[in-house]
């Protein structure tokens, strides 16, 4: 099967990357005059790409899109949760300290905003959401031109009573001992797995595969489309084929040098890694064992791998129909996650590692080939793409369009982006980052700042060093406007 040999090869390649020439993509020579967007949507998943790409998870295909697109090498998700992420995407606004704060929260907390693909459906195109794209996939649901489909809805059970059989289906376990356990027990079976199974097994296979039948559909139409493609690896449990496990020796895997919290670090910085914890073979407290954590590591990149060359197979159908020169293409994570930095494993934190994320856009006409390094944040995209479609400017959203770095990786950006997890407001320019804790009042209990000049990794809490006292006074003046502002939104 073609898409058989296509995988074979990607998954096999070594690609080098340069971020230093730039090239101008070729204009689109389709006759439609709206361009089609396919927009990637990677669950858990860390940078891995351009300057982050040392010791990191295996990413070919996604290291290619960087290197025909424009990687942003300073992008940060605003909530560091799956579904609160995605719905401050999708509606374009910013959570709060009462807004976005569960993981189905689109509806609830914003029912009147237009969500970017109500918005482009409104404007002509034909909207289509495969796998997690909202985390529940009801949220805004008239935003899309048929229901959005996820390969375990014809899996699913009715009922409250057989919510642990549909837990069950959506972990997707391959191996009859995974199984095993998780019927024996009342938790989540075990962290990772690796079955000696096709790519199109998983779930996760075949949310790629529909992508590519909705490509081929999209083809035949003539109609500008918006496609969302939600790949739901990396995120636990870290299952995929055996070959993407085989792609890694554990020898050479790399162990996380900080183990604890920063020095003088305040302890609200830290969190119990619950998420994890839940699975059967990760201890209820306690650090985790070197073999454990090193077999998580592990598993967290042969699952990157597979979405990496998921990733490759509907991009390859993508030029394999000659659709490429007219589509905009967004590949994007969630938000990051740690893998035992700073003594914390899973997303919710503060710290960089949860909240960095990849961004790369490539689209018609846009210089290729470059980075941009100025601070960017995942509100952005909402009207970077209807700016990038030439669609009517939506009001209301948050966020800034990201065309003139596209144009011009150079081009002044953002002062600052702001990211916010429960009760901690952040504040990050290209060289600090800055972090304050409220208690109910409104009261700053706590606060931590970093220095990425001479501490990228976030080591050292200087929040209260005499020569930063300046900058925690401006970084805190700041965060404070941004908080009153979004507060009134």
């Amino acid at each position: 099967m073609r898409t058989k040999t296509i995988l074979t090869w990607l998954g096999s390649a070594t690609l080098a990357l340069s971020f230093t020439v730039p090239a101008i993509a070729k204009q689109p020579t389709s006759s439609q005059s709206k361009p089609n967007v396919l927009f990637l949507m990677v669950d858990d998943m860390r940078v891995n790409y351009g300057p982050y790409a040392e010791q990191a998870p295996k990413t070919p295909n996604i290291d290619k899109l960087a290197t025909n697109g424009v990687a942003f090498n300073r992008a940060y998700s605003n909530i560091p949760v799956c579904g609160a992420s995605r719905a401050s995407l999708l509606t374009g606004i910013r959570g709060t300290k009462d807004r976005f704060l569960a993981f189905n929260t689109a509806d609830k907390d914003t029912p009147q905003a237009v969500s970017l693909a109500q918005h482009f459906k409104d404007n002509g195109y034909t909207t289509v959401s495969l796998g997690k794209v909202f985390n529940n996939q009801f949220d805004k649901k008239a935003g899309w031109s048929k229901a959005p489909w996820r390969p375990s809805d014809k899996l699913k059970l009715k009922g409250k009573k057989n919510a642990r059989a549909n837990l069950k289906i959506r972990h997707d376990y391959q191996t009859q001992s995974a199984n095993d356990i998780f019927d024996k027990t009342d938790k989540n079976s075990l962290a990772y797995e690796s079955a000696d199974v096709s790519d199109f097994t998983y779930l996760n296979g075949q949310i790629a595969e529909q992508a590519i039948k909705e490509l081929q559909q999209f083809k035949e139409a003539k109609q500008p489309f918006f496609l969302a493609v939600g790949l739901k690896k990396p995120h636990l449990p870290f299952n995929s084929p055996q070959k993407y496990w085989d792609m890694y020796k554990p020898e050479d895997l790399p162990v996380a040098k900080t183990n604890s919290l920063p020095e003088t670090a305040p302890q609200q910085a830290k969190h119990t890694w619950g998420e994890l914890r839940n699975y059967y073979d990760i201890p209820t407290e306690g650090p985790i064992p070197a073999d454990k954590a090193q077999n998580l590591v592990h598993g967290y990149y042969a699952a990157t791998s597979y979405s990496d060359a998921l990733i490759g197979l509907v991009l390859a159908e993508l030029d394999a129909l000659e659709l490429d020169e007219n589509t905009i293409v967004v590949v994007w994570g969630d938000h990051g996650w740690s893998l035992g930095e700073h003594g914390l494993w899973a997303k919710h934190s503060s710290f960089n590692v949860a909240n960095q994320i990849p961004l790369i856009i490539k689209a018609p006409t846009m210089p290729t080939g470059t980075s941009v390094e100025g601070v960017v944040e995942s509100v952005d995209i909402y009207p970077t793409l209807v700016e990038l479609s030439n669609i009517p400017t939506m009001n209301n959203i948050d966020g800034t369009s990201l065309v003139p770095q596209l144009k011009d990786p150079k081009a002044k950006g953002k002062d600052a982006v702001f990211t916010r997890w429960k009760t901690a407001d952040t504040i990050r320019t290209v060289r600090f980052h800055y972090t304050e804790w409220r208690n109910k009042q409104g009261k700053v209990t706590a606060r931590m700042l970093y220095d990425h000049q001479v501490d990228p990794q976030e080591l050292v809490n200087i929040a209260e060093q005499e020569k930063y006292k300046n900058v925690v006074a401006n970084l805190k003046k700041q965060l404070q406007q941004q908080i009153d502002l979004a507060n009134k939104s």
